[in-house]
């Protein structure tokens, strides 16, 4: 068996290879999709937690 006959998958290379494909772009979104929305989350706790102790020192004076 040669390289180009494995690539050409016996005639379904389209058919295979575009399901590699698919089940890559698939994999990682499900790794980075979770990472950003974790640190856009921490992002927002931080900027929440900034405001409301500036509110607490205004009120305080």
């Amino acid at each position: 068996m040669t390289w180009a006959q494995f690539l050409s998958m016996g005639g379904f290379a389209f058919y295979v290879w575009s399901a590699y494909g698919f089940t890559a772009v698939v994999v990682v979104l499900n790794i980075v999709q979770p990472l950003t929305h974790k640190r856009k989350v921490w992002q927002g706790l931080r900027r929440g937690l900034d405001d409301g102790e500036e509110e607490r020192h205004e009120e305080a004076e």
